[in-house]
């Protein structure tokens, strides 16, 4: 008879520690990051949840920029989550105070460059002028919006940099790597859509994960001054 025959078989767990950990921290890393940035984005968040934008849009390109620094906060959380790290608060809160200058500069320029050009189309449009004109101001409207995604990618990263050098590669980079920024305009509308037709989705869940693609493309196209 075997010494082992009365021994209790061993179990094997169908899910190592190594992999719960894993799960549980990326969807900790997620759900907290929803959570900082609607705080972080907050008077942005109750005009776009609570009023009609049709009438309140003014005050919410007054708000705007607000969104910039818990942008970049989040983009820092996406950096640390990459190298290991699961200390979702600190780091949100530490990068906030640290580029909250230099991320509200960058949102104020991308806002202003995005209403300017959005009241441009909205006079344009139906006109016979429109034809040349609208193509044109929809372009410079998307280059603002990546040139800001790029550079608000670039501070955590480039804490000396001065602004108008990040702003200079930023634009360089998004229209040297334009098929990168195509895919982030496609992904921030597709998280503008969902925010606007179902807010506690769009916020609660879905924010995290499209950003994290969002700031994945400017990581890559950042490559040249960031590695």
């Amino acid at each position: 008879m075997s010494v082992a025959a009365g021994a209790a078989p061993t179990r094997r767990s169908l899910i190592s520690q190594e992999m719960y950990e894993l799960v549980f921290g990326t969807v900790y890393t997620g759900l907290m990051t929803n959570l900082l940035l609607v705080v972080g984005c907050l008077p942005a968040v109750l005009l776009v949840v609570a009023t009609d934008l049709a009438v309140t849009w003014p005050v919410l390109a007054l708000t705007a920029p607000l969104v910039a620094p818990a942008l970049t906060a989040a983009f820092a959380v996406f950096a640390a989550y990459r190298d290991g790290s699961t200390t979702v608060v600190r780091t949100f809160v530490q990068a906030w105070r640290l580029h909250v200058r230099r991320s509200l500069a960058i949102g104020a320029l991308a806002t202003g460059v995005v209403v300017v050009t959005g009241v441009d189309v909205a006079f344009f449009w139906g006109r016979t002028a429109g034809a040349v004109a609208i193509p044109v101001l929809v372009t410079l409207m998307a280059g603002a919006l990546v040139t800001a995604v790029l550079a608000l990618a670039a501070v955590p990263e480039l804490p000396g940099a001065r602004l108008r050098d990040l702003l200079r590669a930023a634009l360089f980079l998004g229209v040297r790597r334009w098929y990168l920024s195509v895919g982030s305009l496609v992904v921030l509308g597709l998280l503008a859509g969902v925010v606007g037709t179902r807010p506690a989705v769009g916020l609660g869940f879905v924010a995290a994960p499209l950003l994290y693609v969002v700031w994945a493309n400017a990581r890559f196209a950042l490559g040249p001054v960031v590695h």
